[in-house]
């Protein structure tokens, strides 16, 4: 199904008669026209975190770049971010995009994304457009509660009702090797295609996923390659997927760019070739320059929100690298005009889903509360009530991430708590409830433990120093996912620009430094080694009983590390 102009004022108009809370202003009637370009478009969104339903989500004002990745997109936050693409203060724009204001913009411009109003955005581009494939840049099984408890079967459904045709991974992998496998035969058998050209078997080396595919739009032949997060079993416990090896894979990834342009058996060539990526931006920056014959990077990972395609010169050509944000809080749309086999010119827009421009569309409102009604009563619990910005975005210590150290700490008896960089996870506005629903929304994942351990000083300095290097090696192939871990107990200084191993300094606890050979009790949960696999409480757990013991969330000073050396750094606001 489709939806026209025609129709979707219409909707808009029987969703205003009904009393629900459009916004009315005459410029927010054409936020949404997006007139039609070119003779093939491309719809893709990433990173949704199995948010099915509008919500808040804060963009950082900390994403700093290194080396050559400094003071440019992705990292650029703030009124840096505004001015480099021409946004107005104060505008929509401005809200989706930046942390600036946010609480009293999310206000005036209400809540973000939710599937069934970003349902209606996808049938409305489709039926202006004569030729187009949606695309899931992955990270969509995870991150809510109803997802943990179906393992990703509600997302599952609502991508087959939104008609994702083209999808890659990574947060997905953490169901394990089985339940990906069993949804690809039993739920995207004959409707959506899993692509992965750089996942193999241990032994054999053997794909484990289709690489790449051909789909003719408008009688243009269109290649999709693949890409999964390269760093799956690290980033997570191996047990998820122990038969499989990952890796950025780039010598392979430029002979299928070129098999496909050139097509096999008679089939003619790509005259378009798209890598759907989830390497992360500055990953993608990387391999654009060095693999030739890809024309366009769809990427996620790194929840950037980049309004505009950044062109990358290649030794063959150029390549247009992108990245759609997340939490459903995007919908990208890249439009082409292909002449001659060859792209002629484009035209894109990251656009906004704002859930009061954009009536709920009736038959996925329909599946969301389906999917929903056996766990309304357990997600609505009140555990408490907030006064401040609960948020988790940026390279180090946000507000929710506080919270839920001062609840290790606390709960636990620690003199130090460790919360996973995590980007996921909806943002709360001064004077909104905590349920349960949200504090799952933080915590939904497959290994949940928390773990308390004695340390030592040494030991957690080594630990912070290999963290902050994944972080900001400035070599993009060696970043390998996540933000800082977020540190409670303990302060530090941070050279994000020093070399490997001097970046992390001057740690102390209160005035006392942390002395190398010292033990110290550390609460953390989430634990990655095999060590810790069936010990502790879910974090769950431990963040509801502590949020039900306070009953309201004050303001508190977040623990940022002193940095040293980012004067200026335009990813710093």
């Amino acid at each position: 199904m489709t939806l026209s102009r025609r129709e979707f004022l219409q909707a808009l108009a029987a969703a205003a008669a009904a009393g629900l809370p459009l916004a009315s202003r005459p410029q927010d009637e054409t936020f949404y026209d997006l007139p039609p370009f070119g003779n093939v478009s491309l719809l893709h969104f990433t990173d949704c975190h199995a948010q099915l339903l509008p919500m808040s989500f804060r963009e950082p004002n900390v994403n700093l770049g290194v080396g050559t990745g400094a003071n440019r997109p992705p990292h650029l936050v703030g009124e840096a971010l505004l001015r480099h693409y021409g946004f107005k203060p104060d505008s929509r724009e401005a809200h989706a995009f930046s942390h600036l204001d946010f609480a009293q913009a999310a206000r005036k411009y209400g809540k973000m994304g939710g599937f069934a109003h970003l349902a209606t955005l996808v049938k409305k581009l489709r039926a202006e457009r004569g030729a187009s494939l949606l695309l899931d840049g992955g990270d969509t099984w995870q991150g809510s509660a109803t997802s943990l408890w179906t393992r990703g079967q509600d997302m599952i459904e609502a991508q087959k009702l939104l008609g994702v045709e083209i999808m890659t991974g990574h947060w997905d992998f953490t169901y394990g090797a089985a339940r990906v496998k069993e949804v690809l035969e039993k739920d995207f058998a004959g409707r959506i295609e899993f692509l992965a050209q750089n996942v193999e078997t241990n032994d054999f080396g053997d794909p484990v996923f289709k690489p790449a595919t051909l789909r003719s739009l408008a009688g243009v032949p269109v290649a999709v390659i693949g890409q999964a997060f390269p760093y799956t079993p690290i980033a997570h416990p191996r047990r998820f997927v122990p038969d499989w090896k990952f890796g950025i894979e780039e010598r392979r990834l430029q002979r299928i760019a070129d098999e496909v342009r050139a097509g096999n058996g008679g089939k003619t060539g790509a005259q378009v070739v798209v890598l759907l990526s989830h390497n992360g931006m500055d990953v993608d920056l990387k391999l654009a320059s060095r693999v030739t014959g890809i024309d366009v990077i769809l990427g996620g990972h790194t929840h950037d929100g980049v309004p505009a395609p950044v062109v990358v010169s290649n030794a063959k050509g150029r390549t247009l690298v992108t990245n759609a944000g997340s939490h459903g809080k995007f919908l990208a749309v890249l439009d082409l005009d292909v002449k001659g086999g060859r792209i002629a010119d484009y035209r894109y827009r990251l656009l906004p889903v704002f859930a009061n421009l954009l009536p709920a569309d009736r038959e996925m409102a329909r599946l969301i509360e389906a999917k929903r009604a056996p766990y309304v009563e357990k997600l609505a619990e009140k555990l408490a009530e907030t006064e401040a910005l609960l948020y988790r975005r940026g390279n180090f210590n946000s507000t929710m991430d506080q919270l839920i150290l001062d609840a290790l700490m606390e709960m636990k008896g620690a003199e130090i708590a460790f919360s996973p960089g995590f980007r996921w996870g909806t943002t709360l506005l001064p004077g909104e409830a905590i349920t349960y629903e949200q504090v799952m929304s933080q915590t939904a994942i497959t290994y949940p433990q928390v773990v308390v351990t004695e340390m030592a000083g040494e030991t957690i300095r080594a630990n912070l120093e290999d963290i902050c290097d994944n972080l900001f090696n400035p070599d993009p192939y060696y970043q390998q996912g996540g933000d800082m871990v977020r540190i409670g107990g303990m302060s530090y200084s941070c050279a994000p620009g020093a070399r490997r191993g001097a970046r992390i300094g001057d740690m102390r606890i209160g005035e006392r430094p942390v002395e190398p050979r010292k033990t110290y009790k550390v609460a953390s949960w989430a634990p990655v080694a095999e060590d810790f696999r069936d010990a502790g409480e879910p974090v769950w757990d431990l963040f509801a009983r502590y949020l039900r013991e306070k009953k309201i969330v004050r303001p508190r000073r977040l623990n940022m590390p002193r940095l040293i050396g980012v004067k200026g750094n335009r990813g710093l606001a």
